[in-house]
C-alpha cells in the first residue's frame, strides 16, 4: 500500500470513528473534483457531475463505516459510489414525468442492459483488485485520479518510463481479463 493510499485509509478511519471533519476535508478536496471530472468524461452534464460528485462525497461522510481497505483502495470504493450514482441518475432522468405517461401498459425497462452493466463493472472492479499492486495504483491514479503520468511521476517519483511500461501491462492485464 502506498503512502497516499495508508494516508486515505487513515481520513476513512478517522470519519468513521471520530467523525473527523478535517479527515473529511482532506478526502472532499482531492475527490470531489476529480469525481466531478470522471462523471463529466462519462458523459454527465456540468450540472448534474457537480450534483452527483456532491451526493458521492456526502455518501463518503455517511458511510464511511462500510469502506473495508482489504476489499478496495479508498479511490476505487469512491469511483465505484460515483459509477453507481451515474446509473441511478439516468435511470431517473429516463423516467417520464406523469404528465408524459400514456395510457396503458408501457414496456418493462430492459433489464438485460442493466444487468449487463453490472455484470461487467463487477468484472472490471475484479480485474482491477487482481493487477498487481504497483500496476493497480497506477491505473487508479490515470485513470480513477485522473492524473497524467507526468503528474504520477512527480508523486510516486518513479521514472515516466517506468510509469508508462507500467500503466501499459495493466491496460493489457485488463483487457485479456475482460475478454
Amino acid at each position: 500500500m502506498s503512502k497516499q493510499e495508508a494516508d486515505w485509509v487513515a481520513c476513512m478511519q478517522a470519519i468513521t470513528l471520530h467523525q473527523d471533519q478535517d479527515a473529511f476535508v482532506a478526502l472532499f478536496r482531492h475527490f470531489a473534483p476529480r469525481v466531478k471530472s470522471f462523471l463529466m468524461k462519462s458523459g454527465s452534464s456540468d450540472s448534474l457531475a457537480e450534483e452527483c460528485a456532491q451526493e458521492v462525497m456526502a455518501t463518503v461522510w455517511n458511510k464511511a463505516d462500510r469502506f473495508d481497505p482489504s476489499r478496495a483502495s479508498v479511490a476505487t470504493w469512491i469511483f465505484t459510489i460515483a459509477r453507481n450514482r451515474r446509473i441511478d441518475a439516468i435511470r431517473k432522468q429516463r423516467r417520464p414525468e406523469p404528465e408524459d405517461l400514456t395510457w396503458g401498459p408501457e414496456a418493462e425497462p430492459d433489464q438485460a442492459d442493466v444487468m449487463a452493466l453490472q455484470q461487467e463493472s463487477e468484472k472490471l472492479n475484479k480485474a482491477i483488485a487482481d493487477l498487481p499492486a504497483k500496476q493497480r495504483e497506477l491505473i487508479e491514479r490515470a485513470y480513477f485520479g485522473d492524473l497524467s503520468h507526468s503528474e504520477i511521476a512527480a508523486e510516486t517519483g518513479l521514472p515516466l518510463g517506468t510509469i508508462k511500461s507500467r500503466i501499459r501491462l495493466a491496460l493489457d492485464r485488463l483487457r485479456h481479463a475482460m475478454g
